[in-house]
């Protein structure tokens, strides 16, 4: 989906940064930055990267989701040579994580989103592979029942993408609320791909609080340590469940990855009532939209008084949060969009405004049905 143009201005360019599972670039020297994007709070630049677990990865990533999915993205392969520009792109900006997964792509395109970034790693500039972070997520499929099983999806993962280890492997779901038995094995099988060498890390994905504490305490005792979980975090997606999950992972040194931190489009300000997106989540927005108004008119005010846009300004929210936001990107215009997220901060009482703002809608994001407690 097209994003509304950024005002921002462009982002400054990379340094080097220490090589710890990210991109090493050096880019030239770059004229000082203007002293009104000074005042616009504390910089982080050059980024300061954050961990998960061994990685150094940047403050944001990007989502993948809608490479090959045709159904809600309309994914078509002449799109394929605009992706690979995005990907070029983020990466000539310092962003090395992306995030995939097994399942992404629809019907006979089923994981075309590992294929298209194993071959756009393959043709990028000649650099180690370890130095793009690469999170992919295996579904929890119900005939995947054993350890060995999710070990060869890993294997089947590494063979799309076109690399020896992954950065990070994940559990797109859990089964504890309708194949309880079927979780060990699954659990396993991450120990099985840390212990071989195959992923560098180990994460979850829709996991809540309570079962994040029991799949961390299981790692553990096999020597396991669990970097990262994914869940569905942004201005609209903050209730008590999010926010408890957070205070959990923060306890344990786990960290938080972000999907959907634009509300799969809501918070962009690109739509309203007489303008919605095509195919299944206009039904989704034509229930929501309605009761955001003073949410939406928060976003503007701030993004305008900061020559931000309101997507920045939702993602900046998501980094402000200690989260790693990984909103998705189809078009080189979405990444310049969401790199002008970085290099600056929300003061505490924007924060304050916005989730204020986001405890007034009368309806949020309607819960992923994989989501558990």
């Amino acid at each position: 989906m097209a994003l509304p143009a950024a005002k921002a201005a462009p982002a400054m360019p990379f340094a080097s940064q220490p090589h710890g599972g990210g991109i090493l670039l050096r880019r030239p020297s770059s004229p000082p930055v203007p002293a009104a994007a000074l005042r616009l709070g504390p910089l982080f630049w050059p980024w300061e990267k954050v961990k998960v677990g061994p990685l150094s990865v940047s403050p944001m990533g990007f989502g993948t989701w809608a490479w090959g999915n045709q159904l809600l993205w309309g994914y078509e392969e002449s799109m394929d040579s605009e992706l690979q520009d995005c990907f070029n792109l983020a990466l000539k900006n310092g962003i090395n994580l992306f995030d995939t997964a097994d399942s992404y792509g629809t019907g006979k395109l089923n994981g075309q989103s590992e294929r298209l970034l194993g071959k756009f790693i393959s043709e990028g500039p000649n650099r180690s592979p370890d130095d793009v972070v690469i999170a992919t997520k295996f579904a929890a499929y119900p005939w995947r029942l054993t350890s060995g099983q999710f070990v060869n999806a890993c294997k089947s993962s590494l063979e799309r993408l076109q690399i020896d280890r992954l950065s990070i492997g994940q559990l797109h779901w859990s089964t504890a609320n309708y194949a309880p038995l079927q979780e060990r094995a699954l659990w396993d099988g991450l120990v099985e791909m840390y212990d071989k060498g195959l992923v560098r890390a180990v994460g979850v994905s829709n996991y809540g609080p309570k079962q994040l504490l029991k799949i961390h305490s299981y790692l553990a005792s096999r020597g396991v340590p669990l970097s990262s979980a994914q869940v569905q975090f942004s201005l609209l997606s903050m209730g008590d469940e999010q926010m408890e999950l957070k205070t959990v992972c923060d306890s344990l040194g786990v960290r938080v990855i972000a999907y959907s931190p634009l509300g799969l489009g809501m918070l962009t300000g690109k739509y309203d009532a007489s303008n919605l997106p095509n195919g299944p989540r206009s039904v989704l927005f034509r229930q929501i939209l309605p009761g955001l108004e003073s949410l939406l008119s928060c976003l503007k005010s701030i993004a305008d008084r900061k020559g931000k846009t309101m997507s920045q300004v939702a993602i900046n929210w998501c980094i402000c949060k200690g989260a790693i936001p990984i909103p998705g990107v189809k078009t080189v215009r979405h990444v310049e969009d969401n790199l002008g997220a970085l290099g600056w901060r929300l003061s505490a009482d924007e924060i304050l405004k916005l989730e204020a703002a986001a405890m007034e809608c009368p309806k949020k994001m309607v819960q992923n049905i994989f989501q558990t407690a």
